[in-house]
């Protein structure tokens, strides 16, 4: 099952209840997925498809051992993916936090700031070249 975006912007949730690109806090008992998704995104932009950054999310909040990954990491990775699981259209980085999330022509993502001339250009898609999906609610009308 494909769970990639190409050539894909997801725009910031109508009820985001900031104004700006914000990072994601942390808890005292330890990292958020938000944290987590917000801090490989942004330290290498265009790395990951959306399933490589959903499922490096899954391992590092589970926090599973290297040596665990290395012996069992293809039965993790197949039990991740075989669940249902929400698409970064339902992140708390576009419904919460003020982040678009541009995919490139080869799946590849990377956060925008709703602020940014970028994140404007983006959402006007003037070529109409590209998908444009709004990020999720995060409560009913």
């Amino acid at each position: 099952m494909e769970w990639n975006y190409y050539n894909t912007f997801i725009t910031v949730s109508a009820d985001c209840p900031v104004e700006f690109g914000t990072v994601p806090p942390d808890k005292k008992s330890g990292r958020t997925k938000p944290s987590l998704e917000y801090e490989l995104a942004t330290g290498q932009p265009y790395y990951f498809t959306q399933e490589e950054l959903l499922y490096e999310v899954h391992i590092r909040h589970k926090m599973f051992a290297s040596e665990e990954l290395a012996v069992q990491g293809a039965e993790i990775r197949a039990a991740f993916f075989s669940k249902p699981t929400a698409c970064l259209r339902a992140s708390m980085l576009p419904k919460k936090y003020g982040w678009g999330i541009h995919f490139n022509k080869a799946g590849k993502l990377a956060l925008i700031p709703m602020e940014s001339p970028e994140y404007q250009q983006l959402v006007e898609n003037k070529q109409g070249s590209m998908k444009v999906l709004a990020g999720m609610r995060s409560s009913r009308k």
